[in-house]
């Protein structure tokens, strides 16, 4: 009989052993393979196949599914007489199995060459490693990264493989090897930088390569990654770890040939010998084993305090201790004094934290994502440094692979927002994937209050875009929030409408009620960043319909809020508003030099989506509303704009031919807050090149805003009255 071999470990894949690959038809059809192999030889009942594989199945559902087992059997047992009961893939009940051995898929065998390679010496325990780690093609189960069914596993294999780098680079070390160890390690590492055993293995590689500096450097970064990433002081054995270097420990020299193959700077047992079960011919380990931690957890340092090393300390620092970054304070006395300044009380509390919430738990993750919302009002670097470590959490929260964690983590993230385009695109686009595939996973009624969350979250991220969904989301989000009466809830919701709230022009008056409700609700139940929004947003609205007195109220008291409660962006917003104002109240070249001194500002504020192009965009605008010469520079950053200046910088050049095939080609403007500005540039650029077509495709879309003044509901620029470029 023919034995057939199966691969998950990157795209699902089945070969005949020794042979070539098998014909596994569509993908349906490799969906069910994947799914068999999953579920481990029990079987899987059609009727969840049939959900798995479908999210509207359709009325032909099951007999697909008999459809698509029936071609696989074919494939994987081609000698199988007619009518003869299958081997392989059995029908077992009310569902189907794949009997397969558990020597013929590839994640079976690398869990349990995991498991063996615990227990040998380091020169067989690395040519397993290596041998285990070479199966992987890719991501487990890589076509199939979205499907709930296989999120579960595809975590936890992904963690048995990071495991698997971190013991090869153990027995590289053991084998008195550690250059070979460096080059994997810093791979790894920057890929997964909350590994604190990597970390340390590092830094022990370079030691052990008289890189004293080196290594000490490697955990000083180390401490940097996890407290600003994770919010986490480094565990017991990178501090201990430290403290060996510093005092050039003999207990970090390289063991004996013959001893075990854990270094001793590792007080505790490769992590794969907790899966020594796969091997039941294998004698357990006698070292007692820590608790096991959540499956998907990236930092699991969370096994109990290993002693401090014995060697005598000597009487004077070394002359890099003042670089000892890991080292604990002293222990606090056991009535200390009470906390005397707000640093004194914020160090207190991070040191009991620390002390008392187990690092890699659900708590420490979720606490990390209170700090990012908090980190991401303060600005500059602040808010860069947000979106990092967002995402990053995010893919942690994943790896848990339980759907409500993730969707708190996502939700949490209610940092109001008031500029139309995304500071990082691949980020929102990939918040907005993780945010659908755990709505799709959380049913309705009991999660209500999560899912709005995650509505609230895609309508956010999804700012600017032409397509449905964001609107979708933020209506749905909207009508959830009423219905549970919960405040904050509600002002994050219409925060989302804000952002859907750019599908044409003219619509400032819709956008001036919801800041109207915003700065009412968040004024009655102390929501402070949300009441700073609501003023911004009626701002831009107010300026918008020329109110130039109400908004001037709004900014102002925009700006006394954000002084009181140290909101450091919204004087940048403001500072933008008032180089406006002066362009609409015809002051041109006070308003240039309010441009550029709020431009500077700008720089280093953390809104790259903001602060790209803006400076030269704005310059255009002033001068083409003020009747000057445009003279756009074409050496200039336009970023996203420069679609819409590229005509006036042909037209500057005599280019014209040219610039009326660029004006052509402009697409419908992103639905955004510069909608009517890019409308009337194209209006603009339009008349000065006499092409009719291209200028009543602009009006079109500018007639409804008539009575508003182009672009000012930006609340950073205009180009005047709506109605001038709507007159011939």
């Amino acid at each position: 009989m023919v034995r057939v071999v199966f691969g998950v470990l990157g795209p699902t894949v089945a070969a005949v052993d020794g042979g070539g690959a098998l014909a596994l038809k569509g993908p349906r059809h490799r969906a069910v393979l994947a799914r068999l192999i999953v579920a481990r030889r029990r079987v899987v009942p059609v009727a969840r196949l049939v959900e798995d594989l479908w999210v509207d199945p359709p009325p032909g559902a099951v007999g697909a599914v008999q459809t698509f087992v029936g071609a696989l059997r074919r494939v994987l047992e081609p000698e199988r007489p007619r009518r003869a009961p299958a081997r392989l893939l059995v029908t077992d009940g009310p569902g189907y199995a794949l009997r397969t051995g558990p020597d013929t898929v590839d994640a079976w065998r690398f869990e349990t060459a995991l498991a063996s390679a615990a227990g040998l010496p380091a020169p067989k325990a690395l040519a397993t490693l290596e041998e285990a780690l070479g199966w992987w093609r890719g991501p487990a189960y890589a076509e199939f990264a979205d499907e709930d069914w296989s999120r579960g596993e595809r975590a936890r294999l992904a963690e048995l493989r990071l495991q698997a780098v971190e013991r090869r680079a153990e027995a590289h070390l053991a084998l008195g090897r550690p250059a070979d160890a460096v080059p994997d390690l810093d791979a790894h590492l920057t890929d997964h930088p909350w590994r604190e055993d990597a970390w340390r293995l590092l830094a022990l590689a370079l030691y052990r390569q008289h890189r004293q500096g080196d290594a000490l450097a490697v955990l000083r970064r180390a401490r940097e990654v996890l407290v600003n990433q994770l919010g986490v002081d480094p565990g017991p054995h990178l501090r201990h770890l430290e403290s060996a270097i510093l005092t050039h420990s003999p207990t970090l020299d390289p063991r004996p040939a013959g001893a075990p193959q854990h270094d001793p700077a590792h007080p505790h047992p490769p992590r794969g010998a907790r899966n020594r079960a796969l091997t039941p011919d294998k004698p357990a380990p006698t070292t007692p084993q820590p608790p096991h931690p959540p499956r998907g957890a990236r930092n699991r340092a969370l096994t109990p305090d290993a002693p401090a090393p014995t060697t005598p300390q000597p009487p004077h620092p070394p002359r890099g201790a003042r670089n000892r970054a890991l080292t604990p304070d002293p222990a606090p006395p056991s009535n200390p004094p009470p906390p005397t300044t707000p640093a004194d009380l914020w160090t207190r509390a991070a040191k009991a934290y620390n002390r008392t919430v187990a690092e890699g738990t659900r708590a420490r993750l979720e606490s990390t994502v209170g700090l990012i919302r908090i980190l991401a009002v303060t600005g500059g670097e602040g808010l860069a440094e947000a979106r990092h470590h967002r995402t990053a959490a995010i893919t942690a929260a994943e790896e848990f692979a339980d759907p409500e964690l993730t969707a708190r983590v996502i939700g949490a993230y209610d940092v109001p927002a008031i500029w139309t385009r995304a500071d990082d695109p691949a980020a929102a686009e990939q918040i907005v994937t993780v945010a659908e595939r755990t709505l799709a996973a959380l049913p309705t009624g009991p999660h209500d209050t999560a899912r709005c969350r995650l509505l609230a979250t895609v309508a956010l991220e999804t700012r600017g875009a032409t397509g449905p969904r964001g609107p979708e989301a933020a209506r749905e989000a909207e009508a959830l929030a009423r219905r549970l009466d919960d405040p904050a809830l509600l002002a994050f919701a219409l925060n989302g409408r804000f952002m859907q709230s750019f599908t044409r022009a003219g619509l400032a008056p819709q956008r001036d009620a919801i800041g109207a409700e915003l700065v009412e609700l968040a004024a009655r139940h102390g929501l402070v960043t949300y009441e700073v929004l609501g003023h911004l947003v009626r701002l831009q609205a107010r300026a918008a319909l020329a109110d130039f007195a109400a908004a001037d109220t709004h900014a102002a008291t925009a700006d006394r809020l954000a002084e009181r409660h140290e909101l450091p962006l919204v004087g940048v917003l403001t500072d933008w508003y008032g180089a406006l104002r002066l362009s609409a109240t015809g002051q041109p070249a006070r308003a240039e030099t309010a441009c550029r001194a709020a431009a500077a500002r700008l720089d280093g504020a953390g809104m790259p989506g903001l602060e790209r192009g803006l400076l030269p965009l704005a310059l255009l605008c002033l001068r083409l509303t003020h009747g000057l010469p445009p003279d756009p520079d074409p050496r200039a950053d336009w970023g996203p704009h420069r679609p819409w200046a590229e005509p006036f910088t042909l037209i500057a050049e005599g280019r014209h031919t040219e610039a009326r095939t660029a004006l052509r080609a402009l697409p419908e403007p992103p639905h955004d807050l510069l909608y009517e500005a890019y409308s009337a540039l194209e209006a603009e650029a339009a008349l000065r090149l006499d092409d009719r077509t291209v200028l009543e495709r602009a009006r079109t879309r500018l007639r409804p805003a008539a009575a508003e003044l182009a672009g000012a509901g930006s609340g950073l620029l205009t180009l005047g009255p709506v109605e001038r470029y709507l007159a011939d």
